[in-house]
């Protein structure tokens, strides 16, 4: 994959998931694997968040070691997605500060055949959900071939995968023009200080990068158990002239009631939200499609 590499760069790249094996030997699970002797060798141990320690939130205007695609067409998604070599298929949802995965794992048995990437930019926590993923498409192999049913398996997470990267300044090199269908923005950091909205996910200029990837008719998916950020999200949406809002009720009737509900309670702070009995603010955008106005001969 072409790319190209930011300043002071370090040894600390991610951009696909590498052998199960190599990434859990980089832990400290001796307890972990003895805690988890299974008769079947080939089940792998899902890893332990408290291998994985990380700050809550990362500076996205900070010099982080990445590596990125200088296009969407220099990557090479058979690496994401092996199951999928030579398919042509494409991420069509996108978790932008995906945190430990919960969304794209609750997802990925419901759209099994739909390619989601989550974008992460903290080190640790992007390493944790690529262990997780590896050790989940392990089993669900194991599982597959020591079940005698007979049909479609539709848990096998090989639609699902992470890249650490900073979103606010690198999603153009990851996804082409309209091509995505979903784009989540769960419980993102809500720079609680004025001088520090400007880190916030959601702004003019980045919703312009946001409608450049979604195709038209796919849905922007904003939730958050701050409310003066759920006011910011959604002003700043409805001002947008590329995107409309729609209301949860009309979004289920089209069936995307799964998604809604791994919306609210997939995700580690959506379930931190339900413990504390918080309250959620879920905003949903559909990207429209706007008419170009002709050009009139001003001399006329």
């Amino acid at each position: 994959m072409d790319s190209i590499t930011c300043p002071r760069a370090s040894l600390w790249v991610i951009d696909r998931l590498p052998p199960l094996t190599a990434a859990m030997a980089k832990r400290k699970r001796g307890t972990q694997q003895a805690d988890n002797k299974l008769n079947d060798a080939t089940v792998a141990p899902l890893p332990q968040k408290k291998h994985y320690r990380q700050r809550a939130h990362a500076n996205p205007f900070s010099d982080h070691s990445l590596e990125y695609p200088a296009a969407p067409r220099h990557i090479d998604w058979s690496t994401h997605y092996p199951a999928y070599a030579n398919t042509g298929k494409l991420p069509e949802f996108a978790d932008v500060g995906c945190g430990f995965g919960g969304l794209l794992i609750t997802l990925a048995p419901l759209f099994p055949d739909t390619l989601m990437l989550g974008l992460e930019i903290r080190v640790q926590v992007s390493q944790y959900v690529q262990d997780r993923i590896a050790a989940l498409r392990v089993n669900a192999a194991s599982e597959a071939a020591a079940s005698s049913t007979e049909g479609p398996q539709t848990a096998h997470y090989q639609n699902i995968s992470i890249v650490r990267a900073n979103a606010m300044k690198f999603l153009p090199n990851y996804f082409a023009k309209h091509s995505l269908s979903s784009l989540f923005f769960l419980f993102p950091d809500p720079h609680f200080k004025s001088r520090k909205h400007k880190a916030r996910i959601i702004s003019p200029t980045l919703l312009a990068e946001y409608a450049y990837a979604l195709q038209p008719g796919g849905i922007v998916y904003t939730i958050t158990d701050v409310k003066d950020l759920h006011d910011w999200m959604r002003s700043h949406l409805e001002a947008f002239p590329l995107f409309a809002y729609v209301d949860e009720e009309t979004l289920r009737a089209e069936g995307k009631g799964p998604i809604i509900d791994a919306v609210y309670t997939s995700t580690e702070e959506g379930k931190k939200v339900e413990r504390n009995k918080g309250d959620k603010w879920l905003a949903c955008f559909r990207r429209i499609e706007v008419e170009r106005r002709e050009k009139v001969d001003l001399l006329t």
